[in-house]
């Protein structure tokens, strides 16, 4: 596996594709987060809400998609994180995490990061700005 700071501009990190999204992880991540907002986890509120089903956590979504950093955590940090909400995740939902260096200058990388799901749909965009250690 290469460093980030071996990466060339255009290259990927390896996809991360998450097991299906189940209702005992939204509902560990509502009181991880202390957002109960019954949508994400009880199917008639949702429906009363005018979804199909219950929804994942924007958040839940954003906070998976550090987990394309992590193996990296020895060589840098996340030092900014902007992304965009683009679609619902919902139940039983394949999610894949995928990042790209677009720039690199000096210790800092710039990545664009997205999450689809099973049908190629991006639920997430954005871009992680990582700060490599110094030598």
């Amino acid at each position: 596996m290469k460093t980030l700071g071996e990466l060339q501009v255009g290259e990927a990190l390896e996809e991360i594709i998450l097991p299906p999204v189940d209702r005992l992880a939204l509902i560990k991540y509502a009181g991880a987060s202390g957002d109960y907002n019954p949508i994400h986890t009880i199917d008639d509120e949702a429906k009363k809400a005018g979804l199909p089903g219950i929804i994942a956590h924007g958040m839940w979504t954003m906070g998976n998609l550090a987990k394309l950093f992590t193996s990296y955590y020895q060589e840098g940090f996340i030092q900014d994180y902007s992304i965009r909400f683009k679609g619902m995740v919902f139940l039983d939902d394949v999610i894949t995490l995928k990042a790209e260096l677009y720039e690199q200058n000096g210790n800092k990388s710039r990545f664009q990061v997205q999450a689809v799901n099973q049908k190629g749909k991006e639920v997430l965009k954005g871009e992680v700005l990582y700060h490599h250690y110094s030598d």
